[in-house]
């Protein structure tokens, strides 16, 4: 995907390495004013000290997060998210009829707070219509490749298009009935089914932009296919139980991706009647 020139968003939250307070490093601080008072009590110079005597350092929470925020994949999410914003500040008013609003990103590393609760990178990227925000950590990309046997910067790209699907089911209400009626496996695939197509009818977009190369659209088939309940259940307990599917089979999964990116038309994307 040609994604270098894109334009990076501004609603990324990079909260990777962060934990705690500044550390101040050094001497300094009020012991050095309470020495410097001791030595002029004493009817010495305290001047001489003063100069001498090095200021404590304070290292921000996000010091540690500089160097990696500037990272390939930072740049790299970035650049989807802003592509993404574009996308959908064209695409919702004219075909949903509903006023387009920017979620935010947050990255982090291991485990994370949100609106929704404390979810750990186990859970996957995700999103919470309550802060509406999408959370990724990056090792996800990582057993996108491995465990997944699902590679390219157009596969990750989709999940990312998927979290970001989901907001626009949350601006839209859609979300928000879907929850209202409880827990409801049916229910709860038709939701993922409509953000995978989402993901598609932002990737006729990123198309007409010229920023999707050949192969890409298979990486993002492949990524939608890999994710599917029953591939995922085959992977981890050896058979597959379609009752309690809750985001929908490979083939369901590849069908409504392919559906959007081919017309590039929201409407098209009604999994919940």
């Amino acid at each position: 995907m040609r994604w270098r020139d894109q334009r990076q968003s501004d609603n990324i939250d990079d909260r990777r390495g962060i934990g705690g307070r500044g550390i101040a490093v050094g001497g300094g601080g009020l012991g050095v004013l309470v020495l410097a008072l001791a030595i002029y009590m004493c009817g010495g110079d305290p001047s001489q000290f003063l100069q001498t005597a090095q200021p404590p350092v304070q290292v921000p929470p996000a010091a540690a997060n500089k160097t990696s925020a500037q990272d390939e994949n930072r740049q790299f999410v970035g650049a989807i998210m802003g592509n993404l914003e574009d996308a959908w500040r064209q695409i919702l008013p004219s075909q949903g009829k509903v006023r387009y609003q920017d979620p935010e990103l947050v990255l982090f590393t291991g485990q994370v707070s949100s609106a929704c609760g404390y979810a750990s990178a186990a859970t996957g990227p995700f999103y919470c219509p309550g802060d509406q925000k999408l959370y990724l950590d990056f090792a996800f990309f990582e057993e996108l490749r491995r465990e997944f046997k699902a590679p390219g910067d157009f596969a990750q790209a989709y999940v990312i298009a998927h979290e970001f699907g989901h907001h626009i089911q949350n601006l839209t209400g859609i979300m928000g009935k879907v929850q209202s009626a409880g827990q409801n496996n049916r229910l709860s695939v038709a939701l993922e089914l409509q953000a995978d197509c989402y993901a598609g009818v932002w990737a006729n977009f990123a198309a007409k932009q010229n920023r999707v190369e050949t192969g890409d659209a298979e990486e993002a088939v492949r990524a939608a296919a890999a994710v599917g309940d029953d591939m995922i259940q085959k992977r981890t307990q050896g058979y597959v139980v379609p009752d309690s599917f809750t985001h929908g089979s490979a083939q369901q999964r590849m069908q409504y991706f392919a559906k959007g990116m081919q017309t590039g038309d929201m409407r098209q994307c009604q999994t919940l009647r």
